[in-house]
C-alpha cells in the first residue's frame, strides 16, 4: 500500500485515501469475494457428500462390512 498522505490545514491532520489505497482495497475485495465463493462451493460439496453417504447407509445392511467401513470413516 502507498504511504502517501495529504494533510489538511483546516482540521489539523487528516488522511485522504489515495488512488493506490483504493486500488488495493478493490483488489482485496475481489480476493475476498473469490474466497467466499470457494467456501460456498465447498459447503455444497460437503452437503452433497453428506446426502450421498446418508443414502448409501440407508440402503446398506447395518451389519455389513461396507456399513462398518462407512461408520469408521465418519468417526
Amino acid at each position: 500500500m502507498s504511504s502517501r498522505r495529504s494533510r489538511s490545514t483546516q482540521s489539523g491532520v487528516s488522511r485522504n485515501i489515495t488512488d493506490d489505497q483504493i486500488t488495493d482495497l478493490v483488489s482485496a475485495s475481489k480476493v475476498l469475494q473469490e474466497t467466499c465463493n470457494y467456501i460456498r462451493s465447498l459447503h455444497r460439496e460437503v452437503d452433497d457428500l453428506s446426502d450421498r453417504l446418508s443414502n448409501l447407509l440407508a440402503t446398506t445392511d447395518s451389519d455389513s462390512a461396507q456399513a462398518a467401513i462407512i461408520r469408521s470413516l465418519l468417526m
